[in-house]
């Protein structure tokens, strides 16, 4: 696990106490730094601050996904849902705003390890199973590949993985909850604000009006929008 962090106090306690949850972790205090440590020891997961010197986390997110995509947990100090919607158009599939308890971030890692896991079986388990079709929308598991109107539209792991809960229940409202869980992997409702975010991301990809929000609930993907 690679840890991205320029100030070192705070690097260093992350790294401390991820080691003490059982991981292995290291630390880059630079986005260089970080990009030399992944191309020499390619990471299980990346947490990674957005302010760095020289090139900042945006850019180190970017290229660590052209290089080979891995799970990011975007740290930033501003809660402004322009800069998460940034981070999580480059590729972050999830994000902490600064000040945060280690607790919380050692249960991100966590779930964002899990996800990955059951992302790896769910992917042998399609390779036997059709599309999923909702309107103009053809979702093929398998190859983890969204065609809209004939044109393939770009997802991240994250956003493919929610758009697939979506398209399994069309025009049924899914709560934030439900998508946490299925999702995520997250045990509660803490984090429904990454849903909203990621659910921002999706409609940027496929349209407004593809994903209908029923508010103090959740989302549903509309066959008409599709």
């Amino acid at each position: 696990m690679l840890v991205v962090e320029d100030e070192p106090t705070i690097g260093d306690a992350v790294v401390q106490r991820l080691v003490a949850e059982g991981y292995q972790a290291e630390l880059a205090l630079d986005g260089l730094a970080a990009l030399a440590a992944a191309a020499a020891r390619p990471p299980d997961l990346v947490v990674l601050d957005v302010m760095l010197p020289g090139i900042d986390g945006l850019e180190v997110c970017r290229r660590l996904q052209a290089q080979s995509p891995v799970p990011v947990l975007m740290v930033t100090a501003r809660d402004d849902e322009a800069d998460v919607l940034v981070g999580l158009a480059v590729g972050a599939d999830d994000y902490l705003t600064k000040p945060f308890s280690m607790r919380e971030l050692v249960a991100r890692v966590a779930a964002l390890l899990r996800r990955v896991e059951r992302a790896r079986e769910l992917a042998e388990r399609d390779r036997w199973r059709g599309p999923l079709r909702v309107g103009g929308l053809v979702v093929e598991r398998a190859a983890r590949r969204v065609v809209r109107d004939g044109i393939e539209v770009h997802l991240t792991p994250i956003e493919f993985d929610l758009l697939v809960a979506l398209a399994g229940a069309p025009g049924e409202v899914l709560a934030r909850e439900r998508l946490l869980s299925d999702v995520w992997d997250w045990p509660d409702a803490s984090g429904t604000r990454t849903v909203d975010s990621h659910v921002k991301a999706l409609r940027r990809k496929l349209g407004a009006d593809a994903i209908r929000t029923v508010h103090g609930v959740g989302y549903a993907l509309e066959p008409e929008g599709c």
